[in-house]
């Protein structure tokens, strides 16, 4: 069976239902549709869509992060955060479990101007590494999102500019270079190892997006057990609503 997944950080889900965000979730198709920075509480959208079930994370705080999963398969159990009461009232993690995979989708933290949130954001990758490593002890892991890093040079347009900045940190990269060589793929280096010029975020400031100043920082990761079922892996620069654009995989289960 062949599964589809499609991944989106919206910036705000409902901006962009008016920036024809049903008409683009409903030509996807997808079997799992999941967004971060939803920026949502509960009974602020009135969204569904026929086939699907959804699930949703809010952020304590109002208008911020936030993450949700628009599924057309009903999940054994599902999770919300990390276990770790310091890094799960941000609305960042969603888990469904199914009988052969985990599926979690992530909204990771931004480290922020003058990295003033960087240390935070080195716990809080330790801690979420942690839990994928728990859920891949029972069965393989699917992981999405936006991780807010860019793992390598090629993964943005000006990478010498931004060495030390929020999300191309020396810091924020060896974090995910260690989830890489422990057991996860990235799917979309899978297909395309030296692919350059293909990014998933662009500043709102400076005609980022024309001038395809960008970065790529939404993946989908993958545990090395489910090599062989890779099929496809694509970002879809070309649709827009968000600074992000959705980023898809397509496995064989």
């Amino acid at each position: 069976m062949e599964l589809s997944f499609v991944s989106w950080n919206v910036n705000g889900l409902r901006a962009a239902v008016t920036k024809n965000f049903a008409n683009i979730f409903q030509q996807f198709d997808a079997d799992f549709f999941c967004l971060q920075e939803t920026k949502l509480q509960a009974g602020q959208i009135d969204l569904a869509f026929p086939g699907y079930e959804s699930y949703w994370n809010y952020a304590e705080r109002k208008g911020y992060s936030g993450t949700a999963i628009f599924t057309k398969h009903t999940p054994m159990s599902v999770h919300l955060g990390i276990n770790r009461p310091e890094h799960d009232a941000e609305g960042r993690v969603i888990t469904l479990e199914y009988e052969q995979f985990h599926l979690v989708t992530v909204y990771a933290p931004n480290s922020q101007d003058q990295l003033k949130r960087l240390e935070y954001r080195m716990d809080w990758e330790d801690a979420f590494f942690g839990y994928l490593k728990g859920l891949e002890s029972k069965k393989p892991v699917i992981c999405c999102g936006d991780l807010n890093v860019a793992h390598e040079n090629i993964d943005l347009k000006n990478w010498k500019t931004n060495r030390k900045n929020a999300g191309f940190t020396d810091e924020e990269r060896s974090k995910l270079s260690a989830v890489l060589s422990n057991g996860f793929i990235d799917t979309f280096r899978f297909f395309y190892p030296d692919l350059e010029g293909k990014y998933s975020w662009w500043s709102y400031r400076f005609n980022a997006r024309k001038n395809n100043a960008g970065w790529r920082i939404d993946y989908f990761l993958v545990s090395q057990s489910l090599k062989s079922a890779l099929k496809e892996a694509a970002i879809h620069d070309d649709i827009l609503g968000s600074d992000h654009c959705p980023v898809s995989l397509k496995i064989s289960i």
